[in-house]
């Protein structure tokens, strides 16, 4: 039997990147998918490739940073799936900038949405889960939230207060059967890191052990892991996948 068979996932963020090979790794292991991406165009794109893996999946067009948004798509998703087992906080932007030099809104835009989102949309589902005595919730972090990086440090206050956020909420979960963990990838090949400059990419490549970006079905599959049965007893905890960076 397929490890998620009959869950019913939400990952945000899903629309593209890591965020679609989580969806479609779910899908591909039996669960039902909702996709909920800011465009509904990349929604629907990913929900269209997961019925054709024979899954049912909803498309969903939110702003995570918007608790009216988020408040009222959570309504209506727990209406038409009648439940969410799994929920994977991935929705994310970078504003980069040097510290000097960041205006106010590329804080609050990525706070906002990297942080605040991951608030909202826990909130907005964790009293189905708490209900139900069970679930799963996965955070996606950063390897930046552990180490930092220069030009980039309203990313990694976000992705660190993700860490923090997520054993918070682990301990107040966990009497309610419910695991929350963060996943905190260090450079994967999306198109974040596309757009970066070969001698950069060169720089970054020397810090990796393991001599190479990873992919997002890394991801993915650290993803499934704490969504599945072997993790049962795993709540509290930030898995690095990051090819030996921060070890």
């Amino acid at each position: 039997m397929s490890q998620l068979t009959n869950q019913i996932a939400v990952v945000t963020g899903a629309g593209r990147g890591i965020g679609r090979a989580i969806a479609l790794k779910f899908a591909a292991e039996g669960a039902e998918v909702v996709v909920v991406s800011r465009t509904a165009e990349n929604s629907e794109k990913v929900a269209a490739e997961i019925r054709a893996l024979g899954r049912k999946a909803w498309a969903f067009a939110v702003d995570v940073s918007d608790s009216a948004s988020v408040t009222a798509a959570a309504e209506k998703i727990l209406a038409e799936a009648g439940k969410v087992d799994i929920l994977v906080n991935n929705a994310g932007v970078t504003r980069d900038g040097l510290l000097m030099r960041m205006s106010d809104a590329d804080w609050d835009t990525v706070l906002d949405t990297n942080l605040k989102g991951a608030f909202l949309v826990t909130k907005a589902f964790s009293r189905a889960m708490l209900k139900a005595r069970a679930g799963r919730i996965i955070n996606i972090s950063s390897v930046i939230g552990l180490i930092g990086n220069p030009g980039q440090c309203n990313y990694a206050a976000s992705k660190a207060g993700l860490i923090g956020f997520t054993q918070s909420c682990a301990r107040e979960f966990a009497a309610r059967g419910i695991t929350v963990n963060a996943i905190a990838p260090g450079f994967i090949q999306t198109d974040m890191t596309s757009e970066l400059k070969e001698e950069m990419k060169a720089a970054l490549l020397q810090q990796i052990p393991l001599g190479s970006f990873g992919e997002a079905e890394d991801i993915a599959g650290a993803a499934l892991y704490l969504a599945g049965p072997a993790a049962r007893y795993v709540t509290g905890q930030v898995l690095t996948v990051d090819g030996g960076m921060v070890m």
